[in-house]
């Protein structure tokens, strides 16, 4: 019997025995992993955040995508020894976001109790399509989907499910709008309507996407002119719907944003539910990034009009630090969802007599295999309360507004918006008066910071002045910032500046 075979005979003989060693490896890996990358750990380590993405930089720590292909590519050998030593270049050769410097994306580290929901879905490896099979999981969707969609909505009917990422809840919003208002589209297709889709210039690229995938092209969908501050206008907005019409297309669906990608802006959604109901338009709110601000009392005031939508997205893996991915659509009556999904499947659904709920989740959505996201938001936010949700992300604003008083007695920094609505500030550097090339500048500097594992940081151009010079876009969204941590990041972009030559 070979090796292989006989580590298979012995697994199969006593999975328990099997799953105990294999996680007795790995939790002080995991620990270690984590304590490395926590300023408030004895073992922290500078320069802990992760590998720095560059071919032409063949380091022992910081490698490029060849690299690592070539020293991932492993026999498969049944050989445990093997195993271990590649879990080990896994975690050495990821970036590691549990540093507070992962300043990157709208996503920071998971929480300590998200790796015990992502471990409990793992043991139980269910599917929630159907409440036989995931009895307890597709009650405490519907429960929390309920609970968290009250938030929003003043209705006794508000629900939610979870979808695989903002841009599916996104996605999916739009084919529940055409659904509901044109319910032959289910049966007949798009059939001789122009569907028209209207969002503003900063929003996510899963709005057009979604045109795509529902049939209607891209050039359904019309972008409509933002103000100064990166929300949309409303009286463009009208203008723009009204052209619409007159160019034969079918206006059914607008999408504003709470928390846009670049500036994190928040559209006047009051403003906007009026012009959706003047139009007969669903009106959507993309509020992956933004939307949990509804947790802090201080914040939540920028939703306001959110309660007039007809459908809602929100990632608690964004703000709240949930285990990715975790992504609700809400909505006002959690009835829509079957009106506009359901197939007579009695294969699959077989549905119970009295029940006033769907507990058959995936009767409610496009797709089958669905994974239980919502127990990760469940478990929380029971595990934090109300109360610790709202201070995280009370907190993570505390911290912008440090950065940006920090920065605005710099000259050499300017900030593309003064006053920021959301946790990213977006920034220039400029080290000297005779420096002229902003965009070189700026990515120079981030990689100079990523290199030194200090800090990762994103830049991005302006999504409406595209011949512009790209800025800093730093998002302030860890737990563990500190004002400490915030005055390094300020120190490291100043140094490299001066290390900067055109």
């Amino acid at each position: 019997m070979t090796q292989s075979e006989q580590l298979l005979s012995q697994l199969e003989a006593n999975r328990v025995a099997e799953l105990d060693e294999l996680l007795t490896v790995l939790k002080p890996k995991v620990l270690a992993h984590i304590a490395k990358a926590d300023p408030n750990s004895p073992s922290y380590q500078k320069g802990s955040l992760g590998t720095y993405h560059e071919p032409a930089v063949l380091k022992e720590k910081f490698f490029g995508p060849q690299s690592a292909a070539a020293k991932l590519d492993k026999q498969p050998q049944g050989n445990s020894d093997e195993l271990i030593k590649t879990i080990d270049d896994i975690l050495e050769y990821s970036v590691n976001t549990w540093n507070p410097g992962f300043l990157d994306k709208l996503y920071a580290s998971n929480n300590p109790i998200g790796v015990v929901g992502d471990l409990l879905l793992s043991v139980l490896n269910t599917n929630s399509h159907v409440y036989t099979v995931s009895p307890v999981l597709s009650v405490i969707e519907n429960e929390i989907g309920k609970k968290y969609a009250k938030l929003y909505f003043n209705t006794d009917t508000a629900g939610g499910l979870t979808f695989p990422g903002g841009s599916w809840s996104n996605i999916t919003s739009m084919h529940m709008a055409r659904a509901l208002r044109y319910p032959d589209t289910k049966a007949k297709g798009n059939g001789n309507h122009k569907f028209a889709v209207f969002t503003s210039k900063h929003c996510h690229y899963s709005v057009e996407k979604a045109a795509i995938l529902l049939g209607l092209g891209s050039e359904s969908v019309f972008k409509v002119a933002i103000n100064e501050d990166g929300t949309l206008n409303v009286d463009e907005l009208k203008k723009t719907i009204a052209q619409a019409k007159e160019d034969g297309f079918t206006p059914f669906y607008i999408n504003a944003t709470a928390g846009t990608t670049v500036f994190g802006s928040y559209d006047d959604f009051t403003a906007i539910s009026a012009v959706a109901k003047a139009n007969d338009c669903h009106f959507h709110i993309d509020g992956s990034w933004g939307g949990n601000i509804v947790f802090s009392p201080t914040q939540r005031k920028k939703l306001a009009g959110a309660e007039l939508a007809d459908s809602f997205t929100v990632n608690p893996h964004k703000m709240l630090g949930v285990a990715n991915t975790c992504s609700f659509l809400l909505v006002p009556n959690l009835s829509h969802f079957q009106t506009s999904m359901s197939l007579k499947a009695p294969y699959l659904f077989h549905g119970r007599e009295n029940d006033e709920d769907n507990y058959d989740l995936a009767d409610g959505t496009m797709g089958c295999g669905r994974r239980p996201d919502a127990l990760k938001f469940y478990l929380a936010w029971l595990y934090y309360g109300t109360q610790g949700l709202a201070s995280r992300v009370d907190h993570a604003y505390a911290v912008v507004d440090y950065f940006v008083n920090l920065v605005k007695q710099d000259k050499r920094f300017q900030l593309v918006i003064e006053d920021p609505q959301c946790l990213q500030v977006c920034f220039y550097y400029k080290p000297r008066e005779d420096i002229h090339d902003l965009t070189a500048v700026t990515r120079y500097i981030s990689r100079e910071l990523h290199k030194a594992g200090e800090y990762l940081v994103d830049f991005s151009p302006n999504p409406t002045k595209l011949d512009s010079p790209e800025f800093f876009r730093v998002v302030f969204n860890s737990p563990i910032l500190s004002k400490e941590s915030v005055d390094g990041l300020y120190n490291a972009i100043i140094k490299a500046g001066d290390e900067y030559t055109e």
